[in-house]
């Protein structure tokens, strides 16, 4: 297992990761000027991706995603474990996380890494998706905001 973290370019393989966590090109770009972006590497093959926004000593996981493959063998654990890192290397108090209220296993991951519900925006994706969003046989409406104090 490889992470890097001074790899900025965002090739197909990674726009590809990143679009199963985010399906809006568009808001990917946005967020990804000036983000610390963390590749997870297996047998020299990109795993899994992180994106964080830093402001005011307060860091944000913007995007994280780990092959299908992968997902359910820790590897998003180790990523989200390695971002944390760089974050508190990088003087940060606090990481956020959003996620949807349909993504059961990000909701179980992260309370479980210690992130604590901190509120809920409604309608987030609807409000913000042309397409619907269906996970677990949930629709995708709210988006649950998460905070680990570091």
């Amino acid at each position: 297992m490889l992470i890097t973290d001074n790899d900025t370019h965002i090739g197909p393989l990674e726009m590809s990761l990143l679009l199963d966590a985010d399906p809006l090109e568009e808001k990917i770009h946005t967020y990804l000027q000036d983000a610390l972006v963390l590749k997870l590497y297996l047998d020299d093959q990109l795993t899994g991706i992180s994106v964080t926004g830093i402001q005011n000593n307060i860091a944000e996981i913007y995007n994280i995603s780990i092959t299908a493959t992968h997902q359910r063998k820790g590897w998003g654990q180790q990523l989200i474990t390695a971002t944390i890192e760089k974050c508190r290397q990088l003087r940060c108090q606090t990481v956020m996380i959003g996620t949807g209220n349909s993504s059961i296993g990000q909701l179980y991951l992260y309370q479980k890494m210690g992130f604590d519900i901190t509120g809920i925006i409604p309608n987030y994706f609807t409000d913000n998706y042309p397409e619907p969003i269906i996970e677990n046989g949930i629709p995708c409406r709210h988006m649950i905001r998460l905070q680990l104090s570091l």
